[in-house]
């Protein structure tokens, strides 16, 4: 994976080759898949296996998760410089990375359910080291694969499908870790040989979806990329004003997401003693998650992606209010409010990805630099702190009601501490983040503009009329917002 300034292979950039073929569409789909079965498994999983199976208490663990989760984010800043200093003439800028680092990626995770009994102090270092390294073989991986949405389209429904092929990827594996894996983890029982079973099927399954992504996707918006400093990257960032947006209104989203989540099995358990409704909801999310996918590429593409973001944001916020407020003694009123809320915060999943393409174009529009991977990882260390936000705040709210977590029916404040966390502190937070979006400007309109006049400059720096940046004082600044 070496850097190069020549030019890729030769591709119009246009809108009229950015339609894509339903075997690119699903091939990009199974790259969230498999990032998922090292993501979501770790994310579900890990915990369960430190302190069940490892020996590795639990407030060792929680540390561990937060050293480590603050590194990943800075490894996607810089798996993003990385790719942005890589353009390969065979492969292209970002399908090298899926190639070559989805088997390191798999292998890792497999290790991290493997700690071999090398005593207490040797086993948590073990753990750090295994989990520091996968955390970092993830971002080189997941910041190309995101990145490279902006690079195989320019059409806001295509890109939309792409969205939503990545929803529909990750939430089937989410669903079946869900409903076929949680089920196995008894108390009590050597769950080492399932952990074993299950990381060995996945590394097969995973390094195989990887490929059939990088084989079916290519890279259609190309030319030749030149090595982008430093200085050239941080000025992108700077300037890049919807992105910035966009990367607030996502952390106070997932803020509130991950918030609710996080206590989902507390809520169905102790505030409503109703928890054979999640295996319920597992499979109203899936189908609704599925219907949602196939519904916001033509809804996008009528109403536009800002317009749909604020909409799904709206249905967050109504079904976070219903959770808070319903009496626990309503629970299948409350289960309604639990999917609307869900399937709300689902669209905005879908949808966010397709936001987030546009603001490449906006930065190279507004700079003469193209630059995804350090645009992707911004992106992507901004939702990764809200990951960290949101399951703070659900255990903050937790603590405040005097949770016991050793008593089978809980207090009438730690029934409110848990609605906190699953209903109002998600509806806050879906307020803010779609209130932000409101004065959002990059609309598809003004999308289809810029890219218009990035077209227009590429043919005159193809022309020899000079370069993509000299051109930027000469065609921009007459469209300034």
């Amino acid at each position: 994976m070496t850097s190069s300034t020549a030019p890729q292979t030769p591709g119009t950039g246009s809108a009229g080759k950015d339609r894509l073929p339903l075997t690119s569409i699903i091939g990009y789909g199974a790259g969230d898949a498999a990032n998922n079965l090292a993501f979501t498994t770790t994310s579900m999983f890990l915990l369960v296996y430190f302190t069940d199976t490892a020996g590795i208490p639990a407030l060792a663990a929680g540390t561990l998760f937060l050293v480590v989760r603050l590194f990943d984010a800075f490894s996607d800043l810089l798996a993003g410089r990385l790719v942005d200093r890589t353009n390969t003439r065979r492969w292209g800028k970002f399908r090298p990375f899926i190639l070559f680092g989805s088997a390191p990626l798999m292998i890792l995770t497999f290790l991290n359910f493997h700690i071999p009994e090398i005593g207490a102090g040797g086993k948590l270092a073990y753990a750090y080291i295994a989990y520091a390294a996968l955390g970092l073989a993830y971002s080189l991986v997941n910041i190309p694969y995101g990145s490279m949405a902006s690079a195989m389209t320019q059409r806001p429904k295509e890109r939309a499908k792409l969205a939503s092929a990545r929803t529909v990827g990750a939430l089937l594996v989410s669903t079946a870790l869900g409903v076929f894996v949680a089920p196995l983890l008894k108390a009590g029982t050597s769950l080492q040989p399932i952990f074993t079973t299950l990381t060995i099927v996945f590394m097969v399954i995973g390094v195989a979806l990887y490929l059939l992504t990088f084989f079916t996707t290519r890279e259609n918006v190309v030319r030749e990329v030149p090595k982008v400093s430093f200085r050239q990257s941080m000025q992108t960032l700077k300037g890049n004003k919807p992105l910035l947006m966009l990367c607030i209104s996502s952390l106070l989203y997932l803020s509130g997401l991950l918030s609710l989540s996080t206590v989902q099995v507390y809520y169905f358990r102790d505030a409503l003693h109703s928890l054979n409704l999640v295996p319920v909801l597992s499979i109203v999310q899936l189908v609704l998650t599925l219907a949602l996918s196939a519904w916001v590429p033509a809804l996008v593409s009528k109403f536009g992606k800002r317009s749909i973001y604020i909409v799904f944001v709206a249905v967050g916020v109504v079904g976070g209010l219903l959770v808070m407020f319903t009496p626990t003694s309503l629970p299948w009123i409350a289960f309604l409010g639990f999917v609307i809320a869900v399937g709300g915060m689902s669209g905005v999943g879908i949808v966010v990805w397709a936001v987030e393409a546009d603001t490449v174009e906006y930065g190279e529009w507004k700079t003469g630099v193209r630059s995804e991977g350090i645009i992707y990882s911004l992106f992507s260390f901004t939702r990764k702190t809200g990951q960290a936000i949101g399951g703070a705040l659900a255990g903050y709210a937790l603590a405040w009601g005097g949770y016991d977590g050793h008593s089978a029916v809980q207090s009438a404040q730690a029934v409110t501490g848990i609605q906190i966390a699953a209903g109002l502190i998600p509806a806050v937070l879906g307020s803010a983040a779609g209130a932000i979006m409101f004065f959002y400007e990059l609309t598809d309109a003004r999308h289809a503009t810029i890219v218009e006049e990035l077209r227009a400059r590429h043919e005159q720096a193809g022309a020899g009329l000079g370069s993509d940046a000299e051109t930027v004082a000469r065609l921009s600044l007459s469209d300034e917002a």
